[in-house]
């Protein structure tokens, strides 16, 4: 049996070292640093809970240190530019450019590998089109079977769902005059409107979740009286009631008690240093039928601003009964917005974040052609939001069916996120995503809300020079045949091809189900407006 082994080398030298010193006069620095490091392998020796350091006194510290900072080791010395964990060097690389207003040319052809199942492109036309402006719009609420008394001309990019709390003050201020200056929407998330999104007066599309923030009793029901003083609001363009999110769909959150401040719960309507507590579910509906007429409630309480929900796609049954009380009390919202499991800005679990939640292509076409064979699609507006950053994912994702984009880290990364990935951790390096005073600080709001506004405007500037070059003149006019993806090293198919979509009224012709794709034929009988279960 060996009683020395080069793992306590570390230890054995810092001990002699440290013996050495304190023969020799003068050395105390060597003493107390030799002497510290004997302690610290000491110590390492003969605790109990790592047995790391019981085997490797002084030197597991090294590999806990270098465990500690790999996230950066790999970000800034290892990553590939183009792989996407969760987006790539070159995805981030083109927000910052874009928001600082710096060349976001690339030289050298393309760094992607074009023969590799799954890469996609737009054809481009012999005629590229002329387009005028770059400041798309959709409009909501305004066809002509259901005209709302607030329609709201909307940009085709906009901020998406983020809290206050969850992003700092200066964070929202920062997005909200971004907003403000470029004409676009900011969701306020369902954390309700503070006033950090006041103070710009930009565009806000109120979100309601199931803790009725904002808007609620001091029981956590529902208060017609706190919504309609905030809905009635000019600032106030739209309301979303809030189903679930990408990030955690079908699960609730906690915010601490300790972290409920003064602010937050001003702005939540609920108790300062209380636990605030987001439920799984709402408890002002349990069926489609209860869903719809809170929406009604809700447009007319609002004096008639565009109103609908946002979700993440989960049992296709249960969006189908929704789809099916459209069809049987006349009551459609005026958008939809669909948030594709590979979604989240704030920490959610990882089961949930990796394996709950439909992704945004299969999400947004589902939507899509539920609403086209029933019948209801050119009255409801829907829109997206998913891993959207640059021109060609919004173009994309409007070919694929929507009318308009949603982006969240997006947005962030214009602010000046680096992907550390310590937003739940309220230690985020650049003061977006934390409630550390000083921290924020480094969030200088002039300037930030100046990227804000710079990369909305040069995105949808990169959006009207990919149209053109396809031979369109608004982004509207995309369809799936636009869009080409590779399946195989030597086979190629357009979306039209490769995706279903159903043709308008298809699923009201029973005769029709047995042709349809299966998640129709096999849902669509079963699902029920009565209840958000199936029929068995």
């Amino acid at each position: 049996m060996r009683l020395f082994s080069v793992r306590y080398l570390a230890l054995a030298t810092s001990a002699a070292v440290c013996a050495l010193a304190l023969a020799l006069s003068g050395a105390y620095w060597l003493v107390l640093l030799s002497g510290a490091l004997t302690a610290l392998g000491l110590a390492d020796l003969l605790q109990t809970r790592r047995a790391l350091r019981r085997n490797y006194p002084i030197l597991a510290h090294f590999r806990f240190l270098f465990e500690s900072i790999r996230p950066e080791i790999r970000q800034y010395f290892l990553e590939d530019d183009t792989e996407a964990t969760p987006f790539s060097r070159n995805q981030r690389s083109i927000v910052y450019q874009r928001a600082k207003v710096e060349t976001d040319k690339r030289p050298f052809g393309t760094q992607l590998d074009v023969y590799q199942a799954g890469y996609e492109w737009i054809n481009h036309s012999i005629a590229p089109a002329a387009v005028a402006d770059h400041n798309f719009r959709v409009d909501i609420g305004t066809h002509p079977d259901c005209p709302r008394a607030q329609p709201y001309s909307a940009s085709v990019f906009n901020i998406s769902a983020m809290s206050f709390g969850a992003l700092s003050a200066n964070a929202i201020l920062a997005l909200n005059g971004g907003a403000r200056v470029g004409g676009f929407m900011h969701d306020t998330g369902e954390g309700s409107i503070s006033a950090y999104h006041r103070r710009n007066s930009g565009d806000l599309v109120w979100e309601i979740g199931s803790g009725y923030f904002g808007c609620r009793n001091p029981d956590g029901s529902f208060s017609e009286a706190h919504f309609i003083a905030n809905a009635c609001t000019a600032q106030v363009k739209m309301i979303e009631l809030k189903l679930s999110q990408g990030a955690k769909p079908g699960h609730g959150g906690v915010l601490p008690g300790p972290k409920v401040t003064i602010e937050i719960a001003t702005t939540r309507g609920v108790m300062a240093g209380v636990d605030c507590v987001s439920p799984a579910r709402h408890a002002e509906f349990s069926t489609p039928l209860e869903m719809l007429a809170f929406i009604e409630r809700l447009r007319n309480l609002s004096g008639g601003k565009p109103t609908g929900f946002k979700l993440a796609i989960g049992h296709p049954w249960e969006f189908f009964g929704i789809v099916k009380a459209m069809l049987a009390t006349g009551i459609v919202p005026d958008f939809i917005v669909v948030d594709g499991g590979e979604g989240g800005t704030g920490a959610a679990p990882v089961e949930f974040t990796d394996h709950v939640g439909t992704p945004l292509q299969e999400a947004l076409l589902l939507v899509h052609n539920t609403l086209v064979g029933a019948g209801l699609r050119d009255k409801i507006k829907i829109g997206a939001s998913g891993k959207i950053i640059t021109a060609f994912d919004i173009a994309r994702t409007l070919a694929l069916g929507a009318d308009w984009c949603n982006s969240a880290r997006g947005f962030m990364f214009a602010l000046g996120c680096i992907q550390s990935q310590n937003c739940h951790t309220d230690r985020c390096p650049t003061g977006v995503a934390t409630q550390d005073r000083l921290r924020q600080r480094a969030l200088v709001v002039p300037d930030k809300t100046a990227r804000v506004a710079h990369f909305h405007q040069n995105t949808l500037k990169a959006l009207a020079e990919l149209i053109a070059a396809a031979g369109l003149s608004h982004p509207s006019q995309l369809k799936p045949h636009h869009l080409v993806r590779r399946i195989s090293p030597n086979q190629v198919k357009l979306a039209s091809a490769l995706l279903p979509y159903l043709e308008p009224g298809e699923l009201l012709d029973p005769g029709q189900l047995a042709q349809l794709p299966p998640v129709f034929g096999l849902y669509w009988p079963i699902a029920q407006a009565e209840s958000f279960h199936p029929l068995t």
